[in-house]
């Protein structure tokens, strides 16, 4: 089973369970853990050879596949009795998510998509066909570094993108291509996500200067009747990281909001 934590709240029964991106783990949440425990139970999930995910946690598979990794998250729901959920998910993780929820919408409660990844823009795709071809020439860490700039770019961005390399460090070699093979082949799926509204109401939040995601949110959102967005000023990909107070608030009146 994947590695999770729980923070309880004494009296309300309702659960939010925060999926961390690729190269990340549940460490990333560490500015949210405090503001939506005053309201809901947390609970933290490191995904499979992330975290503390790793040997001897998770049977090998040489090829991973979205819904493989959203059924071990619903492996720890079952585990723990919880039967719905709100999800928060940054980056990678909102894709999780998102599939998680078109095969199992009764799980989910409400879905918050921070810097959320719904279409790889041509840059995108460009970088990931590069990516693919060089993932075993190259040394996984100095290509990760090369998509964080790419996708972080700033010197304001510093911060979210110190912290997703010093936790893609810990990640194996393998594991590192199991993943980009995984997000390099996501586009079919991706396509389905904006084709089809999930009918679970949605926040998207998204930074101003996300170049790469942003644009396809913006017209995503026109037409889902089920998701509402909300733009950062001043904020790059890592909304959760770089605007946490922005971040907090809105998502808790979000879910304060759900009937």
């Amino acid at each position: 089973m994947l590695y999770y934590s729980i923070h309880s709240h004494s009296k309300s029964a309702d659960w939010v369970t925060f999926i961390h991106g690729a190269g990340g783990s549940s460490s990333i949440w560490y500015k949210q853990i405090r503001d939506f425990q005053k309201h809901f139970n947390v609970l933290l999930i490191d995904l499979r050879g992330h975290g503390k995910s790793k040997k001897p946690f998770y049977e090998k598979l040489k090829q991973y596949s979205f819904d493989v990794i959203g059924d071990e998250v619903v492996d720890v729901l079952n585990h723990l009795k919880v039967k719905s959920t709100h999800f928060v998910g940054i980056s990678l993780g909102t894709i999780v998510i998102r599939e998680l929820t078109e095969r199992f919408p009764e799980r989910s409660k409400s879905l918050i998509m921070g810097g959320a990844v719904m279409k790889l823009n041509l840059r995108g795709q460009i970088l990931m066909r590069t990516g693919a071809l060089l993932k075993s020439v190259i040394p996984y860490l100095l290509l990760y570094r090369f998509f964080a700039f790419i996708i972080m770019p700033k010197k304001k961005h510093r911060e979210s993108r110190n912290l997703f390399i010093n936790e893609a460090k810990k990640l194996y070699q393998k594991e590192f291509k199991r993943w980009f093979t995984l997000i390099s082949e996501v586009n079919p799926l991706l396509t389905l996500f904006r084709i089809k509204d999930s009918g679970v109401p949605t926040l998207y939040i998204m930074g101003e200067e996300d170049h790469m995601f942003l644009p396809s949110i913006t017209k995503l959102v026109e037409h889902h009747k089920s998701a509402r967005l909300y733009v950062i000023p001043n904020c790059g990909h890592v909304v959760n990281v770089e605007q946490p107070s922005l971040f907090n608030d809105y998502s808790i009146n979000f879910l304060k909001g759900i009937k």
